[in-house]
């Protein structure tokens, strides 16, 4: 499976703050936005990865990542030359994605909850199909929401509606079979020119091979696209980190316990990032100081 960030748009209610750089390379209290949306994907065992953002910002993606050698996994680069939609996102990615299945994380989503590296393997495994995530919300006219029947099986996805049927927001993770770059060139633009992701979704829930997994207790979701949400996420993952005295989305050990990389470049990434909190995480990591599993 192929995997492809957009860190596209250009981050307007944010200004003044990304007047000059992408709000996916602002930071989340103590690491680059874009990191938390990679961790997803690495978690998932993706290693081919395409960031899809604009022709300003690509050259600070690659900048910050590199060939992604240093977390044992592949970077491309594509330029979004405007942003039409998130669907847009696999039709410039098809020579990326190369008849492969694909999943599409948005870079200013943020995942956290315990087992979740074993949500996101299994939703990578499916052969046929696509799986979304949704997630409660007070604010579902914000999104494209989901309608559940009474078996708790999705029956309608319905973008940023007016008077929503049900809290559940669709996520900014999405997992599609090889069936995906196709089916994007057969989404139609919108009112607002836009190729909508809910559209490519209610085609796969058409032809039965959608599912809907409820991410409910124990699992966290934000979106970062406001100043009040860029604050709130900040706030989460520190509080996080102290609690549990270890930070989270760190990209380098979960290439580590994935065995994409050998503890001599654990130990040569921890050098790099000096006396940092995140270089001193990596190199306990090195010395055996946590219990190293492949549960994420």
């Amino acid at each position: 499976m192929k995997g492809i960030i957009l860190a596209g748009g250009s981050g307007t209610r944010l200004y003044p703050l990304t007047t000059v750089t992408s709000k996916q390379l602002l930071p989340v209290y103590d690491k680059p936005m874009v990191y938390y949306p990679l961790s997803v994907l690495m978690m998932a065992g993706i290693r081919d990865i395409l960031i899809i953002s604009t022709p300003h910002d690509l050259p600070n993606f690659e900048r910050l990542l590199g060939t992604g050698e240093q977390f044992g996994v592949h970077f491309s680069y594509k330029v979004q030359p405007s942003p039409d939609g998130l669907a847009q996102a696999f039709i410039l990615g098809e020579e990326f994605i190369d008849g492969d299945s694909c999943a599409l994380v948005l870079g200013d989503n943020i995942f956290y909850g315990n087992g979740l590296g074993r949500v996101l393997k299994e939703a990578a495994s499916l052969d046929h199909g696509a799986r979304v995530f949704g997630y409660y919300v007070d604010d579902p006219e914000r999104y494209g929401v989901v309608e559940f029947d009474e078996n708790h099986k999705a029956v309608s996805i319905v973008e940023k509606p007016e008077h929503p049927k049900t809290n559940y927001a669709v996520t900014g993770l999405y997992f599609y079979d090889n069936r995906v770059t196709e089916l994007a060139k057969q989404v139609k633009p919108s009112a607002r020119g836009e190729l909508e992701i809910t559209d490519l979704n209610q085609m796969y829930l058409e032809d039965g091979s959608l599912s809907v997994q409820t991410l409910g207790r124990g699992y966290a979701w934000l979106d970062t696209g406001t100043m009040d949400s860029l604050y709130e996420a900040g706030e989460f993952v520190r509080t996080v980190e102290r609690a549990q005295g270890m930070p989270i989305a760190v990209l380098e050990e979960i290439a580590y316990e994935n065995a994409w990389i050998s503890k001599g470049q654990l130990v040569e990434a921890a050098q790099r990032y000096g006396k940092s909190p995140y270089g001193a995480h990596l190199k306990q990591v090195a010395e055996n100081r946590y219990i190293v599993t492949n549960n994420n």
